[in-house]
């Protein structure tokens, strides 16, 4: 299949896009104005260091998803069968700006629903990528997530559009940028430091990234009924600090985890987990990857 990705330069899209090549679909990035001046992708997405950055094995279009034009001829330009939008701003900084989670999250995310099926590009399938915390929306960027799901639902369900959400609980791997708790765990344990944090008594549910790129892969294959949502975890819960606990016995350098440290984010679901055997149903897919498997995984590359 031809599968327009965006966010691809995001930790996720930085996995999916390669999964996506292995198995042989035809692959496109939509990418902002700054890569095609020079900007180097990340190192996944790329065959060498220095110019021309591009690897020669998928396509690149350029928009910027606040611009309804612009991105209406991205999507022209590479002609998917299937868009998977992963963008947004806000992943690790969920408490960002009102007005710019409402312009990248909502509007880019109207820009492109419109620029896929009012325009006619034979889009046959568009997966939106959602977040767990959309349920409660207790910080701008979850809310911003949850707002422009429900356009999604809208269009899906007034026009028919044929629009799926992928709820993707808490991914780590190789690649994570630090700010996210299992990568700063990790940096804090191998400098044998303590880590402090908050009282870590948050069960979520904690997917290999690897995994998430397989599941979303499945679901753009096979799809959902126009505005359905499938959970993308493990549909097993870890208390927070049993996950940094893990960590510091896997690297066993010394240092340790401090749970209560810091406050607990106001508002925040105390327990996130996947519905997976809905999911399993619903797309014959599980995940590969234990929270542990993919702690040593990623503590032997971390990428």
């Amino acid at each position: 299949m031809k599968i327009l990705v965006t966010g691809a330069t995001g930790f996720i899209g930085q996995h999916l896009v390669p999964t996506l090549l292995a198995q042989n679909h035809e692959v496109a990035i939509l990418l902002r104005d700054s890569y095609a001046a020079g900007q180097l992708l990340p190192p996944r997405l790329r065959t060498q260091r220095t110019q021309p950055p591009l690897r020669p094995d998928f396509q690149a279009v350029y928009a910027d998803l606040r611009n309804f034009p612009l991105t209406a001829r991205a999507v022209q330009a590479a002609q998917p069968q299937v868009v998977i939008h992963l963008a947004a701003a806000g992943a690790n900084d969920p408490f960002l700006a009102v007005e710019l989670a409402l312009r990248h999250n909502v509007n880019g995310t109207i820009n492109l629903l419109r620029a896929c099926f009012e325009k006619n590009a034979g889009v046959e399938r568009l997966v939106v990528a959602r977040t767990p915390g959309e349920r409660s929306s207790m910080n701008v960027y979850a809310a911003s997530k949850a707002a422009a799901w429900n356009f999604c639902q809208m269009y899906a369900h007034t026009h028919g559009w044929p629009i799926c959400g992928a709820m993707i609980f808490q991914a780590f791997g190789p690649g994570q940028p630090e700010p996210a708790l299992i990568p700063s765990a990790i940096a804090a344990a191998r400098a044998a430091e303590d880590f402090p944090m908050t009282s870590g008594a948050q069960r979520k549910d904690w997917i290999y990234v690897a995994d998430v790129a397989g599941g979303l892969v499945r679901l753009a294959v096979v799809g959902l009924a126009a505005g359905m949502t499938v959970d993308l975890g493990t549909g097993h819960g870890t208390c927070t600090r049993d996950v940094v606990q893990q960590i510091y016995d896997l690297v066993g350098r010394g240092g340790q985890p401090r749970p209560g440290m810091l406050p607990d984010r106001p508002g925040e679901d105390t327990i996130q987990i996947a519905d997976n055997q809905r999911t399993q149903s619903l797309l014959a897919w599980q995940p590969a990857y234990t929270l542990t498997q993919g702690l040593s995984q990623l503590l032997t590359n971390p990428g």
